[in-house]
């Protein structure tokens, strides 16, 4: 078990408690400098080197496929209780951005009731760190901060920083035995900013199948994004430069790959965009919130690892999807849209505007169409 040696060196790689990570974090978003946090920021130079970032493709390749979960979780968290309960679970695990993102798909069958959750996690070459999100279903409109860490022999450590009942906490996740028979998770949270520990819930994984299968669909998941589970060629049309009145556009081809999640009341896209100036991958994440039937969908650039942007909200009206949220050009705040159109079993539209006089008019950036290949 990795001991208190372990964290320092997690701390010392640049993602520890203190300042550093924070200085990191200002350095990438000065680096982005002009460009936008949306999917259609302009090309930039394709750094951090991506031969080191390739070496961690396989970081989490022992995971891939479906499994059985056995949970033990505290039931009274930061309360002195040394009382736990047992479930059952289940979980599903794919690569995305050619092995340097990932995202799990889980059942939790907690003695409350059953409910669905997934966890996303990108590669980060600069700080050399694995960020891991996750989503609950029961609160589809927000994502958890981040805890970040890395590989070391078999076992992985993360750390972050979150609230639990409006009380600040810095929260550990812990893998052990990755390559063993039955891997196992463990979380913990510290009042104390990482001087004591509490260890409230661990997970044991039994796999299944190697493959990743989509866990079963919930009876009440909406319909809206069936249509795009599965694997498509994509043709893309990108305005070079937004809201400048630039007429010069770049075309190339794409690939994306989507599946299900959250029981169908969420969907996952791994894309693929041969940019004029080279490969970008990234991963968009959708999630339905039942109490204002609205889709949330997030943006996750590989190229910026660290962050997901902020989403696009909305849904369908008949066969159109509409979205609208807030980014940035240049600096400046901005409207974003998103559209879904022209919707059949093979093929659909995908369109991106931006808006600089908050929606009045709108410059359409980017188009992109779908055409199934399996």
């Amino acid at each position: 078990m990795p001991g208190p040696s372990f964290t320092r060196d997690l701390q010392d790689a640049g993602f520890g408690l203190d300042a550093r990570f924070d200085s990191r974090r200002r350095f990438l978003a000065a680096a982005a400098g002009a460009a936008t946090c949306s999917l259609v920021s302009p090309a930039f130079a394709f750094a951090p080197p991506i031969a080191q970032a390739s070496a961690h493709a396989q970081d989490w390749r022992w995971l891939v496929g479906t499994w059985d979960v056995w949970h033990r979780r505290l039931k009274d968290r930061l309360a002195g209780s040394d009382e736990w309960e047992e479930f059952p679970g289940k979980s599903a695990f794919w690569q995305t951005m050619d092995g340097l993102g990932n995202v799990d798909d889980n059942i939790v069958d907690i003695p409350s009731g059953t409910y669905r959750g997934l966890s996303v996690r990108a590669f980060d070459p600069v700080a050399r760190t694995w960020a891991i999100w996750w989503l609950d279903g029961r609160n589809p409109t927000h994502i958890d901060p981040p805890v970040r860490g890395a590989f070391k022999g078999e076992h992985a450590e993360f750390v972050g920083r979150d609230t639990f009942k409006d009380r600040p906490i810095v929260m550990r996740f812990r893998w052990h035995d990755v390559h063993g028979a039955r891997p196992w998770w463990e979380q913990a949270f510290s009042p104390d900013d990482g001087k004591s520990w509490e260890v409230n819930w661990r997970n044991y994984f039994t796999r299944t199948s190697p493959q990743p299968h989509a866990l079963p669909k919930l009876a009440d998941a909406p319909k809206d994004f069936d249509f795009l589970v599965g694997r498509w060629k994509v043709s893309h049309r990108r305005l070079r430069e937004r809201l400048v009145g630039s007429d010069q556009w770049d075309e190339f081809g794409g690939t994306l790959v989507n599946w299900p999640v959250l029981g169908g009341k969420g969907n996952v896209g791994d894309n693929v965009m041969d940019f004029p100036s080279g490969t970008v991958r990234g991963v968009g994440l959708r999630s339905f919130d039942e109490a204002s039937r609205q889709w949330s969908s997030w943006w996750l650039d590989g190229r910026t690892p660290t962050d997901i942007a902020a989403p696009v909200r909305g849904g369908f009206e008949g066969d159109v999807g509409t979205f609208i949220g807030d980014d940035t050009v240049a600096g400046r705040p901005v409207k974003t849209r998103v559209t879904w159109s022209r919707i059949t079993p093979t093929s659909a539209r995908w369109e991106q505007s931006s808006s600089a006089d908050g929606g009045k008019t709108w410059e359409s950036n980017w188009v992109s169409d779908f055409m199934r290949a399996g």
